[in-house]
């Protein structure tokens, strides 16, 4: 079980009691996909000290927004996609509900029309395996796709807001029916699409698209989502920031009129900047031309592009809550699902200094930017440098609007940092879990992904490569992973190993943790590294 401080009830009470006491603040949270911890440039400046004039990437909206709110240097997201949106749904650790990686259209129980095994979900997936042409001695876990609507999700735990949905959903089942955005308590969803990914240009048809993607799906049609009413803007980041402006004046509108006195909440989740790595022909010329290009290893102008046009959507909420009149009273929140991509070709973005990327438990890779900003409440410029995590947002902004923080929820409320940043807090352990094969290179020894779990206690984190072996880091004064603690601290190796272990025997079933490979030949491995079976504490 989760251990949690008599010192972290008493603040998460004290927050609860504040919340009823103040005005319910609008909610304004926006998810970017794929943004990098040093995409942004106050961010790429304050970890590397380079001015933002000397930066690649243009964020000035974002930049505004770290200058006027809080901005947590140690926050933490899953290594995908899907893992931390069910994360931020329910405030649980993902890999509780099988959600251990994000997924293409794959065949699942449910839309191939197949009673699941017993224990099984029917949104787990058949199999999900990258194309790696080398030894593998793990075959992959399982992965569910569809969150349980029965959970306490973010709209329904701040229930006495009126919420909408715009953007990637990712948590349905790639268009199972029960399992989209208005199913999971929101009440309105302009626009959003059950998918990893999209095109960025003439995506409108593909979004609305009912035919089945598999003909023994027991439903008649795909609810594989709507790309709102037209017209439609020509670029999908412009589009979707349209109608979330659009939901922001209306909702302010009802509100002045005394329609609906309700505060908002608008769970925004671009695309961007996921691939296909798509911008207009304008701004992608003058990245090309900008002699900044290769600074901190950016140096690809489409993706600079892209990073562009989300920097200059927050812009226009940030607009619409100023013209509104109601900036003082919305909570803003932006975040991403996890690190910058490397592995494309070009490569889409770097992550440094930190190591690794998108895919990797490395700190490159599910270390992501955290910014909340109210003014008059929370702000100031202010950096917190105290980790927190995904799991963290559902807690706190159930405290923040008054609202009972579910009982079996794996995060807690960091209100107290918000107030705070530099408030004392009792040290925290997060897990994450990772057991597939990719074909995302290793930051180490650049040969594909094997099976990955890690741990952070404290300033230590442990990573465990299934294949056998482990790394220890202490993060507080080794951020960038350099210094590997193993050896030379064997006794916290083996305790955070024993922890990792047995969080996993508690919370993961059986079926999301790899499998030995009975056609493994260790004498074709390409690895350094023997295979060490350490698994003894989960049989």
């Amino acid at each position: 079980m989760r251990m949690i401080t008599k010192h972290s009830i008493l603040l998460g009470l004290w927050v609860s009691i504040a919340a009823v006491q103040g005005k319910t603040p609008n909610v304004v949270f926006i998810l970017a996909d794929d943004l990098g911890i040093t995409d942004i440039a106050a961010y790429a400046s304050h970890f590397t000290g380079k001015p933002i004039d000397e930066l690649y990437y243009e964020t000035p909206h974002m930049d505004r927004l770290v200058g006027k709110g809080v901005a947590f240097s140690q926050f933490y997201a899953n290594q995908l996609c899907a893992p931390t949106r069910a994360a931020l749904m329910t405030g649980q650790y993902a890999a509780r509900h099988g959600f251990t990686t994000a997924t293409p259209l794959l065949p699942t129980y449910y839309n191939q029309g197949m009673p699941a095994p017993e224990g099984f979900n029917p949104h787990d997936v058949l199999g999900h395996k990258d194309n790696i042409n080398k030894q593998q001695a793990w075959t992959n876990g399982r992965t569910n796709t569809a969150l349980d609507p029965s959970l306490q999700t973010l709209p329904k735990v701040l229930g006495g807001h009126r919420s909408a949905f715009i953007g990637k959903w990712h948590l349905g089942g790639h268009g199972a029916k029960g399992f989209q955005p208005l199913d999971q308590g929101f009440d309105e969803a302009p626009a959003w699409f059950d998918a990893g990914g999209s095109a960025y240009f003439k995506w409108a048809k593909h979004w609305d698209k009912k035919r089945l993607p598999y003909p023994e799906m027991p439903q008649k049609e795909s609810h594989m989502g709507s790309a709102g009413s037209a017209p439609h803007a020509a670029y999908l980041t412009d589009d979707l920031t349209d109608r979330a402006v659009r939901y922001i004046e209306s909702a302010v509108a009802d509100r002045k009129a005394g329609k609906d006195k309700r505060p908002f909440f608008l769970y925004f989740n671009h695309f961007a900047v996921h691939t296909p790595l798509q911008a207009p022909a304008e701004t992608v010329a003058y990245f090309k031309n900008k002699p900044q290009k290769g600074t901190l290893g950016h140096n690809n102008a489409t993706y600079a592009a892209m990073v562009k046009h989300l920097d200059d959507s927050v812009g226009r909420l940030i607009q619409a809550l100023e013209a509104g009149g109601v900036m003082e009273d919305t909570l803003l929140v932006l975040t991403s699902d996890n690190g910058g991509v490397e592995y494309t070709n070009p490569a889409a973005t770097d992550n440094f200094p930190f190591k690794g990327g998108k895919a990797c438990l490395h700190e490159g890779g599910v270390r992501v930017p955290l910014v909340c900003w109210q003014p008059g409440r929370f702000g100031g410029g202010a950096w917190c440098d105290t980790p927190a995590n995904c799991i963290d947002m559902l807690p706190t902004l159930a405290a923040l609007t008054g609202n009972n923080i579910p009982g079996n929820v794996d995060g807690i409320s960091i209100v107290p940092l918000l107030e705070n940043p530099a408030a004392k807090m009792s040290p925290r352990t997060f897990y994450w879990h990772y057991p597939f094969n990719v074909i995302v290179n290793h930051p180490d020894n650049g040969l594909p992904l094997t099976p990955h779990s890690a741990i952070r206690v404290g300033d230590h984190k442990l990573l465990w490569d299934w294949h056998g072996k482990m790394v220890l880091y202490d993060i507080r004064n080794d951020p960038y992973e350099e210094t590997d603690l193993a050896e030379g601290m064997p006794e916290k190796r083996d305790q955070l190993m024993k922890q990792l272990q047995a969080w996993l025997k508690d919370h993961v079933a059986p079926r999301y943790l790899p499998v030995r490979n009975p056609n493994y030949d260790a004498e074709k491995d390409d690895r350094k590294y023997p295979l060490v079976d350490l698994t003894g504490a989960l049989k």
